[in-house]
Formats: structure tokens, C-alpha cells, sequence
């Protein structure tokens, strides 16, 4: 099993990156590949989780040990697998999940993709008080990272729709940050993720 995987950032999709390492091209899926654009031929580390399924052998990403400890929580709950957990950890907001796992607020919990009225309190049921030694964990990094201000946005529309928003939803919010003028990519889907929380 891998733990992570070192190597040179090549290509950013809006649902993975590819590491080349000593010449072997690693497809890593992440929730927003795009908080790495800075990085672009630059070594970097990547935390991974190696799925195996009938038909194909799978990479997830993460930045942290503790995003790598808090997907595989997410995937012990019936109900959510590998996509759904990619598109919750996305959000980068992980104490804000925590917290509201541990206060019982389906309402909230059912804002993410693929996640139903039982799905939610599946994960309030099996995930309460399992998570308490992981939000004083500092998650995620910033990243800045370069690029026109429309292809930005437009990627990060993409990247919601590779996270399984409807494009319903992804339309709304697109509305809104079309008034915004954001640094990079990363920035955009930050920040489209946090109203697609808020709706």
C-alpha cells in the first residue's frame, strides 16, 4: 500500500494531477487539484490512498495525513464511497464537518454532493465522537498559484462538476462569482464551495 508519492507535477484536470516519478506518470484523484496550479513542474509530496476495484486500481489524494485519516472515516460509513468522500473533503471547511458530525447537523451534512437525509445521519451515527483528535490538526495550506481570472472561474466550474455538483447548482454559483475578481483557480473553487455550504 502507498503512503505518498513524491514526484514532479506535469498535468492539473479538474479532477486529478498526474506526478511523473523517475519517468512513470502517477493519475492521482483530489478533491481540488487546482490548490497545486503553483506548483506546476515542481516536486511536490501527495499523500495517497490506493483503491482496488474490479475494473481499475485507483490514487486519491491528500495534502495531509490528517485528510488521508479523515477520508478514510468518511468511507467507513455506509453509503459514502471513494467520490462522495473526495467531494466532501474538497471543501476545505474539515473542522466545520467535524463539528457538525459531532453536533448532529444533518441539515448541513446533506450540502455535499451524493449526500442524502440517511447518508447524513449514517455519518452522525458511526463518525460522533471518532473525529475529536483531528480538528486541532491544521489541514490545509494556501497555495497561490496564476491565471486569467475567466479560465479560472471556468475550471473551477469544471472542478465542481467533477465533484458532482448538478450544473443546476454549479450555474448559481457561477452567477455569483462572476462579480468576483479572485487570484487563480484554487481561489474560485474555494470560494465556490463555501457557497454551495451556505445554500
Amino acid at each position: 500500500m502507498y503512503e505518498y508519492i513524491t514526484g514532479r507535477l506535469t498535468f492539473i484536470s479538474p479532477s486529478y494531477v498526474v506526478l511523473d516519478v523517475n519517468g512513470i506518470g502517477y493519475q492521482i484523484a483530489l478533491g481540488n487539484p487546482y490548490r497545486y496550479s503553483s506548483k506546476m513542474e515542481q516536486s511536490i509530496t501527495i499523500y495517497v490512498q490506493q483503491i482496488i476495484r474490479e475494473d481499475a486500481h485507483l490514487l486519491y489524494g491528500f495534502e495531509t495525513l490528517a485528510e488521508k485519516e479523515l477520508f478514510l472515516r468518511l468511507l467507513s460509513v455506509s453509503g459514502i464511497g471513494p467520490k462522495s468522500g473526495l467531494a466532501i473533503m474538497a471543501n476545505d471547511d474539515h473542522q466545520g464537518l467535524i463539528q457538525a458530525i459531532e453536533a448532529g447537523d444533518v441539515t448541513y451534512l446533506t450540502k455535499f454532493p451524493g449526500v442524502g437525509k440517511k447518508t447524513a445521519q449514517q455519518m452522525v451515527l458511526d463518525l460522533k465522537g471518532k473525529l475529536t483528535e483531528l480538528v486541532d490538526d491544521p489541514m490545509s495550506l494556501f497555495y497561490e498559484g496564476g491565471n486569467d481570472s475567466s479560465t479560472a472561474l471556468a475550471e473551477a466550474m469544471e472542478a465542481l462538476q467533477a465533484l458532482g455538483y448538478s450544473p443546476k447548482e454549479i450555474k448559481k454559483v457561477e452567477k455569483a462569482l462572476e462579480k468576483e475578481t479572485l487570484q487563480n483557480t484554487d481561489d474560485y473553487l474555494r470560494a465556490a464551495l463555501k457557497l454551495m455550504m451556505k445554500k
